[in-house]
Formats: C-alpha cells, structure tokens, sequence
C-alpha cells in the first residue's frame, strides 16, 4: 500500500543501485513544479537554479552549524526546506542559493558533523 500523501497529481521515480534504493517524488502547485518526497521523507520545495542537497542525521545544531558554514563562505540562503523520518533520525535538507556552492565548499559541508551525504544541485 502507498502513502503518499493525497496530491491532485504525483509523479514518484524509484532507482535502485548498488547503492541502495532512491525515491524521490514531485507535484505540481498553482502551476509549478514541486518536490515533496526524498527518500521516504515528507517535505515541500520549489525548485531553484541552484541548489543544496544535504542528508544528515537530525541532531541540535547542524543547522545553524550549515548556516554559519554557507554564510561564511558568502553562500546566501534563498529557501531552506527539510523533512525527516523522526526525532534523531535521518534527516534531509534541501535549500535554494543564490550561488552553486563549489566542490571546496561542498567538502566541507561533508566534513559538518551528521552529515551522510552533501550535494550541490543546478536546475
């Protein structure tokens, strides 16, 4: 049994690799597009030019850890969006930028304590 959460329409693409399985599912709202599921977790986003995806575990602190890292780096916050499967679980964060963060950058967001997995995006 699916559940999802009731959308007029839904679009869900599940990959499965070695890696272990990905979902990821989209809406559309008042016309435009939208994510509203990442690997299982409920989460509202509209889509940006640039983006950062971040998986981490939900622990106090990282996001004013990722904040101050971004700001430091003259990253400004467009959006900042999250979803998580429970208290200190895992958790994801999707956040729109004014700029792609660079591969040095992203690196050191890897190196943020909780972080599993850190992503620069570009729509």
């Amino acid at each position: 049994m699916d559940s999802s959460p009731i959308y007029e329409s839904l679009m869900r693409v599940t990959v499965q690799t070695e890696m272990g399985r990905r979902s990821f599912a989209g809406t559309v709202v008042a016309g435009a597009p939208r994510i509203v599921e990442v690997k299982g977790m409920e989460l509202e986003s509209a889509f940006a030019p640039a983006m950062l995806y971040v998986n981490n575990l939900d622990k106090p602190g990282f996001i004013g850890a990722l904040g101050a890292l971004l700001g430091e780096a003259g990253v400004n916050i467009a959006t900042f969006n999250l979803g998580r499967m429970a208290a200190g679980d895992d958790a994801i964060a999707l956040v729109g930028v004014d700029q792609a963060p660079d591969e040095a950058l992203i690196a050191r967001i890897r190196a943020l304590p909780h972080v599993k997995e850190a992503r620069a995006l570009r729509f």
